[in-house]
């Protein structure tokens, strides 16, 4: 379970850095703009994104800053954004490796922002919810690079696992 965890989490974070790196040169305008994904533009996307992480790992460790809203715009500015997200993934990575296939089975209970009822679950089924959660907006992030016009970028984690994570081949 340890390294599928910690294949998901450097996916995670080379993914990030492949959409950051995309979004790197758009200007103020075509990162503001809504382009219909579910939380709009690329920056409130991105935004999204880091909010949840956030979240969920004050849930799990019950330490680091956390917004009380899933739409929190944390930083609007791109430079800043980049470097809480690369944090935030490091801190990521490390949860994962400072934990062994005992705990991941075992569960934790939390309050969801979305409803006052707690909820008890496998820690592992949550951090896969993360890294899915992360594929899924970057999906969207992806969608906004498109229709701005921008090239398209490779995500998958076959061509992460093939260049990058040769690790988990």
């Amino acid at each position: 379970m340890k390294s599928t965890l910690q294949m998901f989490a450097a996916y995670n974070a080379w993914a990030n850095r492949v959409i950051y790196a995309a979004a790197k040169d758009l200007t103020a305008e075509e990162l503001t703009q809504n382009k219909g994904a579910f939380f709009g533009s690329l920056i409130g996307t991105l935004n999204h994104l880091l909010a949840a992480d956030r979240i969920w790992l004050k849930r799990i460790t019950g330490t680091g800053e956390a917004p009380a809203a899933l739409n929190t715009m944390l930083y609007p500015e791109l430079a800043d954004l980049t470097g809480a997200r690369i944090k935030e993934d490091e801190r990521i990575i490390a949860l994962i490796d400072s934990l062994d296939d005992a705990v991941f089975e075992g569960n934790f209970t939390y309050t969801p922002i979305t409803t006052p009822e707690p909820v008890t679950q496998r820690l592992a089924s949550a951090l896969f919810h993360i890294f899915n959660h992360q594929t899924h907006h970057r999906g969207q992030c992806h969608m906004i690079l498109t229709a701005l016009g921008k090239p398209s970028v490779t995500l998958d984690m076959v061509y992460f696992q093939r260049t990058a994570g040769k690790r988990w081949i």
